[in-house]
């Protein structure tokens, strides 16, 4: 991964507990540093539904850290924080069919984006205690990986580390992709965006305000409803499962129309946004989670797709990956609002690596607010 991450603050307070190798250290029998490694395990595919105990599995194995075991130009990593993200469900269907990552091999631990710690180094570029971040870390509190995509991170910023999973990481970045740069919103415009209090909408939004946009936000509960309006400065949102009708439900908050829609549910709501959309509106398609666990021939039709082409309405998908030229801008920029308190974030934080599963489950049944990440402890 090339492109520029903005630097993370590794004072001890903003540091896990009890995350130091040593604590798990046992000498081999030639003397070579051994750990206990637990690590998740995709033992098999689920086709639909949130996967759960049947095709995730946690194990533990023992891992070689020493300095002779690991490769030239590779590390040895403690996981210290790592993210859950929707798009981990779609890699666990074994069907690659309209699906944009490639599939997790069976039997094969499972990966995504973390915050870790550099343990053991043969490369000279990372020394022990550097602090990194990894698109493809394995979901494992251990492991050893090529440094060619780790990005190294300084001390010299007041940001703590799991924002770097969120405001400014891929969350943040993904929402600033859609805002700035392919709807370029401007002001006055009416922006809607679904799953508004989640770890990409909750940032879609506000960046949306700080261009002066009216902005409204559809979420699951009145508890978000109510941090959309007062946190994150949301002109309205409302629930959409106490909505009958979404045409009925955009007609009132979207008098005038829409000029934006961040898309992450697909469905209905598109559907729906297809009826009020003004002319030459942008529709960023982020994803639609409300898709995901159903196989692609049982998922929900769009049925106006037509409205598009009398308002010349552009609707157009993005993966984050393809912007990486574009990081520096949105780090610089993201860290500035922050700095400003013009953006606010939400974490919803699970505890030790054992709660993979749960909080996999859990970015799918709509309890959680803002983005979910796992801070991972480890045994005395």
């Amino acid at each position: 991964m090339t492109g520029h991450f903005m630097l993370l603050n590794t004072k001890k307070h903003l540091l896990p507990k009890n995350c130091s190798v040593e604590k798990r250290e046992q000498m081999g029998s030639k003397g070579e540093v051994v750990v206990e490694n637990k690590e998740w395990v995709l033992s098999a595919y689920a086709p639909q539904g949130v996967p759960t105990s049947d095709h995730l599995k946690l194990r533990t194995t023992k891992l070689t850290l020493s300095i002779d075991s690991i490769p030239d130009g590779h590390v040895a990593l403690q996981l210290l924080w790592l993210s859950i993200d929707p798009y981990l469900r779609t890699r666990m269907t074994g069907n690659q069919e309209g699906l944009y990552f490639p599939q997790f091999e069976l039997n094969q631990v499972v990966n995504g984006f973390g915050v870790a710690k550099v343990i053991a180094s043969k490369d000279k570029a990372y020394k022990d205690g550097d602090i990194v971040l990894n698109p493809f870390i394995l979901v494992a509190e251990y492991c050893v990986v090529p440094t060619n995509f780790l990005q190294k991170v300084n001390s010299s910023v007041e940001i703590p580390l799991p924002e770097y999973l969120s405001a400014l990481g891929v969350p943040g970045f993904a929402a600033w992709i859609a805002i700035e740069v392919l709807a370029n919103a401007k002001e006055g415009e009416n922006v809607f965006i679904s799953a508004a209090a989640g770890g990409v909408g909750m940032f879609a939004g506000q960046l949306a305000k700080i261009k002066g946009c009216r902005v409204i936000g559809s979420t699951g509960s009145d508890e978000k409803v109510k941090l959309l309006k007062e946190e994150f400065r949301y002109n309205d949102a409302f629930n959409y499962n106490k909505e009958n009708d979404y045409d009925v439900a955009l007609s009132k908050y979207f008098p005038n129309g829409i000029d934006i829609y961040l898309e992450n549910v697909g469905g209905k709501m598109l559907e729906a946004v297809l009826n009020h959309v003004n002319y030459r509106a942008r529709i960023p398609v982020c994803g639609m989670i409300s898709q995901y666990n159903q196989v692609w021939n049982e998922r929900e039709g769009v049925r106006n797709l037509l409205n598009m082409v009398g308002k010349e309405v552009r609707m157009e998908g993005y993966l984050v990956g393809s912007y990486l030229d574009r990081f520096g801008d949105f780090a610089k920029e993201m860290e500035d609002y922050m700095k400003q308190k013009k953006i606010s974030s939400k974490l919803k934080i699970y505890s030790g690596i054992e709660c993979f599963l749960e909080s996999l489950a859990s970015i799918f049944s709509g309890s959680n607010i803002g983005k979910v990440v796992i801070q991972v402890k480890h045994d005395a």
